[in-house]
């Protein structure tokens, strides 16, 4: 496909990532369908392995080797990452997919803006903290938004940016290859977990094509397609169109479990898109843009 990708005109990258960012709010909203049988946890334990088994299939793994200064960067990397996971499904279980997303998204545009020290920064921190104001249930409850549901989607923000600043180190010399290490280390703590607090009497083989599909539409297919589109495009167009995410993760909400958003928290999710879209477009050169899937 990357040959394909290649010789394909300049909007095709671009229809790849809208893709990719399609199938991962996708598989999460089946991985949220999924909630009343095994729960969050039991998703996310589902989801954690068979992502890690097609990741370790297709990456090896095994056959990486790090510096002794990137053991700890990379058992950071793993451990951020499947908390992120874990929280993340955990705060979907209690809010719509839309609201959630837009929360965690406040982990990466925290590393962009700590980044900078430029004046037009502070209207992204603006934005995002106007975002973040009308979102969380504070004062009047202006949002209706669960007070848990929402810390726990920014404490899976929290991860992504831990995630952010421990990958760069930890994948600096293997790349993409990192990923599946690091979903090891992940699965090795949180799978157990998640199995422990799932409803245990759910659990059956019948939904492994379930959680297959979930860990194909949210793991492995975007994956792929965002690692082929990021080689095709700027990075400030990658970053600028990963900006979008949270509203097709509402979109999604809507379209496959008839979530709904009151006209504040439209307009409160609108302004954490434009201080993302913003920080993205306005940042120097030099700064790096990592994504991984939650969703």
């Amino acid at each position: 496909m990357s040959g394909l990708l290649r010789k394909s005109p300049a909007w095709m990258p671009v229809f790849v990532l809208i893709v990719s960012m399609l199938s991962i709010q996708s598989g999460a909203s089946l991985a949220k369908s999924l909630f009343p049988l095994i729960g969050a946890p039991g998703v996310t334990a589902l989801r954690l392995a068979l992502g890690t088994l097609i990741l370790v299939i297709v990456f090896k793994p095994w056959r990486l080797r790090f510096a002794k200064e990137q053991r700890l960067p990379l058992l950071f990397y793993g451990l951020s990452l499947g908390a992120m996971n874990y929280m993340f499904y955990l705060s979907i279980q209690r809010i719509p997919l839309g609201i959630a997303v837009a929360l965690e998204f406040t982990g990466p545009l925290a590393v962009a803006l700590f980044a900078s020290r430029r004046a037009v920064d502070f209207i992204w921190v603006i934005l995002a903290v106007l975002g973040l104001w009308f979102l969380l249930p504070l004062g009047q409850d202006v949002a209706h938004v669960d007070l848990t549901g929402a810390l726990l989607a920014l404490g899976a923000g929290a991860g992504w940016a831990i995630y952010i600043l421990s990958g760069q180190r930890a994948g600096a010399e293997h790349g993409p290859a990192t990923v599946a290490m690091g979903s090891l280390i992940a699965a090795v703590i949180f799978v157990p977990l998640g199995v422990l607090q799932s409803v245990d009497v759910s659990w059956h083989w019948s939904i492994l094509p379930v959680g297959l599909a979930i860990a194909v539409l949210s793991t492995a297919l975007p994956y792929s397609l965002e690692m082929l589109a990021l080689t095709r495009l700027p990075t400030r167009t990658f970053g600028t169109l990963m900006s979008l995410e949270p509203g097709l993760a509402a979109i999604s909400g809507m379209i496959f479990l008839g979530e709904t958003l009151t006209g504040t928290q439209t307009l409160a999710l609108a302004a954490i898109i434009a201080a993302s879209m913003g920080s993205t477009l306005t940042m120097r050169r030099e700064t790096k843009i990592q994504k991984v899937d939650v969703p």
